[in-house]
């Protein structure tokens, strides 16, 4: 036990366990956000972290500063074209700047994800698991040691060729104990599917902060693939960077790319996300308004493994909240589509917080998709999924040693492919 915590005063924070996911279905009445709350600000250094922590106070104007410095500052144009130019190579830097055991494993997706429970039951059946941006392979080696099902397919994909080259060479890839596993070099944002994936022959794909390492101008290329690839009421199952993250205002000058994305020292890149730009991107609309509330349940037995920091890479991050799966939920029948009344331009002309220099929404985001002719799909027009689960995962990571608050804002939702 660390010196600065064996004299804490017992109380209800110090053990707590998870009871609901980090996200929920947006046709609840009653979002069940489970999770350790802060109660007590007393109770603040008992525990690594706490779950779904509204922003302090003053925390508006530390975003804005922080923001107002990283714009006068911007990458240099001239320089911006080597960042975005050959990502892969960046990427492909990384992984042979870091071992293998630099990353954790994703123990935690099981939890955040029943999905991927259901498909790997012996009695589920033939099923078809992607990971898309598989870094090291640590989902889909967890997903392969838990698998209990002998007809499911794993395949996972990076635009890093050393990255895959971590993932063949792994014991595990070479002699599955359940099932099979197939990896290659693929770039999501290509104008082809895998030559091992069929269209229409996925049924759920995993997407681990993956949209944010790609420039915006390439996320409607990437979700016409992930759309062509997927049986028609396949799932995307995603976790990704939210607007405000500390990680996002740590950034200093020279930094910059576009709003709300950046290079980092070891030259990749990060975006970080609103809720409703994420909607828009599959859905055509913006998020549906349950995904927007968030509802405090009492604190109850919690684990305290949580990491105190997370690295660069998008592969190193704490675990979202320890949770038991709730239910898988039903298509959502209230989610706005591009049609509805609630319209993409009636949405994006809505003002914008005078405080922050960034667009809420990327400009993007904010043009007619309908006559794109884009990634294997050839086209991106609305409605192509509905809204499942979406929601922020808002945490404050402490570092009990150092007595250091980071404020951490992730974003994860489910989305269905429609039937047509």
């Amino acid at each position: 036990m660390p010196d600065n915590q064996q004299h804490l005063p017992e109380s209800s924070a110090q053990k707590a366990s998870r009871k609901a996911s980090s996200v929920h279905d947006v046709t609840a009445e009653k979002p069940p956000f489970g999770a350790r709350f802060l109660t007590d600000e007393k109770d603040v250094w008992s525990q690594n972290a706490w779950d779904h922590v509204p922003p302090p106070e003053g925390q508006e104007e530390i975003i804005a500063a922080s923001l107002a410095r990283q714009k006068a500052a911007p990458v240099p144009e001239e320089d911006k074209l080597k960042y975005n130019e050959k990502p892969a190579k960046h990427w492909d830097n990384f992984y042979k700047m870091n071992a293998d055991n630099f990353f954790r494993n994703r123990k935690w997706l099981h939890l955040e994800f029943p999905e991927l429970v259901k498909a790997a039951e012996p009695e589920a059946g033939p099923m078809t698991v992607a990971e898309i941006g598989c870094g090291a392979g640590n989902a889909v080696f967890p997903l392969l040691t838990a698998n209990k099902n002998p007809a499911l397919k794993l395949h996972a994909y990076d635009y890093s060729s050393h990255a895959v080259k971590l993932v063949q060479t792994n014991p595990l890839y070479s002699s599955p104990p359940i099932g099979t596993i197939q990896a290659g070099v693929w770039d999501v944002t290509s104008s082809s599917l895998p030559p091992d994936v069929q269209p229409g022959s996925v049924d759920i794909i995993l997407l681990i902060f993956v949209l944010s390492a790609l420039h915006p101008h390439e996320w409607r290329n990437a979700i016409s693939n992930i759309h062509q690839m997927l049986k028609p009421g396949g799932l995307v199952l995603l976790r990704d960077y939210g607007r405000h993250d500390m990680a996002q205002l740590r950034f200093k000058g020279g930094r910059l790319l576009d709003d709300n994305f950046y290079v980092r020292g070891d030259k990749t890149r990060v975006y970080f996300f609103e809720l409703d730009e994420l909607a828009l991107l599959f859905s055509g609309a913006p998020a549906p308004q349950a995904s927007k509330t968030e509802t405090k349940t009492e604190v109850v037995e919690e684990y305290d493994d949580a990491p105190d920091s997370e690295g660069a890479s998008p592969n190193h991050t704490p675990a979202p909240s320890r949770a038991s799966p709730s239910p898988a939920p039903q298509a959502a029948d209230n989610v706005a589509t591009a049609s509805s009344p609630t319209s993409l331009n009636a949405f994006v002309s809505r003002p914008h917080s005078p405080t922050f220099p960034f667009a809420r929404i990327h400009p993007v985001l904010q043009q007619p998709s309908g006559d794109a002719s884009l990634g294997a799909g050839g086209d991106v027009r609305h409605p192509l999924f509905s809204v499942e689960r979406l929601g922020i995962d808002r945490r404050l990571i402490v570092n009990r040693k150092r007595q250091i608050k980071m404020y951490r804002v992730w974003m994860q939702g489910m989305f269905r492919k429609l039937i047509r």
